[in-house]
C-alpha cells in the first residue's frame, strides 16, 4: 500500500497539477491538505472518474483535508476530538481496507505564527489534542499512519538554514518539544527511520528561488504506530513535482506499507 501526503495549496488552482502527479504516480491513498474549499464545491467526480473514493473535510478558503482512495474506506471520521468548538478543518480519518486495514489520518496542523500569541496558543492546544488521540490510536493496537503538514521543523538538519527559523512557530523549542512528546508515546516518523541524512525537505517558499537554492524546510510528515512501523518498507520525498508547473509549495511525502 502506497500512501502520499501532499499539501496542494489550492484545489482550484492545482487541479491540472494534482490530476497529472496522480496519473503519473499513481498513489493507493493520497492525503491532501489545504484544499480550501467546503465540500460541496470539491471536484469529486473528478477524481472518482479517476478510480479514487473521495472523503472530504472542508472550508471556505482555507484549510481543509481530504482523503482520496483506491481501496475501500471504512469508518471516515471528521474534526478532532477535544475541542467541539474548533471550526477549522485541519482532521480527517478513515480505515483503508487493504490486504491489512490501516487506520489513515490526514491532518494540518496550525501554523501557528506570529508566535507568542493566539495563533501560536491555539497551535499549542491542538498538538495536546493530537497527543491524545495519538495515545487513543495506540491503545487499538492496529496499523494507524498519522500524516500531513505538521508544520513542525522537527530538528535542526530539517532546514537548510536552521538559524533563520529559531523565533519561527514551525521552530520554537515549544513546538519542537510537543512533537517528541507524540513521538514518545510510541510513534515512528518515517522518514528518519530510513534515512539520518540533512538536505532532505518538503517545503520551499515561492520567493528568492528558495527551490532553486534548495533552501528548504522538512514539515510534512508521516507518523506511525507500531503495527505500522513493522510493516514500512520504504519513505520517501518526491522533490522534483517542486519544479513542475504551477506546483504547490509542498511535494509529497511518500510511505510504502506491507499492507
Amino acid at each position: 500500500m502506497k500512501i502520499a501526503t501532499f499539501n496542494i495549496n489550492g484545489i482550484k488552482a492545482r487541479i491540472d497539477a494534482l490530476t497529472y502527479w496522480l496519473t503519473e504516480s499513481q498513489p493507493d491513498v493520497a492525503v491532501l491538505q489545504e484544499i480550501k474549499s467546503v465540500d460541496d464545491a470539491f471536484p469529486r467526480e473528478h477524481f472518482e472518474d479517476m478510480g479514487y473514493i473521495v472523503e472530504t473535510h472542508g472550508q471556505k478558503s482555507f484549510n481543509g483535508v481530504a482523503i482520496l482512495s483506491k481501496l475501500p474506506l471504512e469508518d471516515v471520521t471528521r474534526g478532532l476530538p477535544g475541542d467541539p468548538e474548533d471550526e477549522q478543518a485541519r482532521w480527517i480519518e478513515a480505515t483503508v481496507m487493504g490486504d491489512r486495514p490501516v487506520r489513515v489520518c490526514g491532518l494540518y496542523l496550525p501554523n501557528g505564527n506570529p508566535a507568542p500569541g493566539p495563533k501560536y496558543d491555539y497551535k499549542l492546544a491542538w498538538m495536546e489534542r493530537l497527543k491524545a488521540r495519538a495515545a487513543d490510536l495506540l491503545a487499538g493496537e492496529d496499523p494507524a499512519v498519522m500524516c500531513g503538514d505538521y508544520n513542525i521543523i522537527p530538528q535542526d538538519e530539517d532546514a537548510a538554514r536552521p538559524d533563520a527559523w529559531r523565533e519561527d512557530a514551525l521552530a520554537r523549542p515549544e513546538s519542537r518539544a510537543a512533537f517528541r512528546q507524540i513521538l514518545n508515546l510510541g510513534f515512528t516518523e518515517a522518514f528518519r527511520a530510513t534515512t539520518t541524512a540533512p538536505g532532505h525537505y518538503s517545503f520551499w517558499d515561492y520567493q528568492r528561488g528558495a527551490y532553486d537554492r534548495n533552501d528548504g524546510i522538512r514539515i510534512d510528515h508521516h507518523l506511525l504506530t507500531p503495527q505500522a512501523a513493522d510493516l514500512l518498507t520504504n519513505c520517501w520525498i518526491e522533490a522534483e513535482v517542486r519544479g513542475r508547473e504551477k506546483p504547490s509549495d509542498h511535494v509529497p511525502v511518500w510511505i510504502e506499507l506491507a499492507a
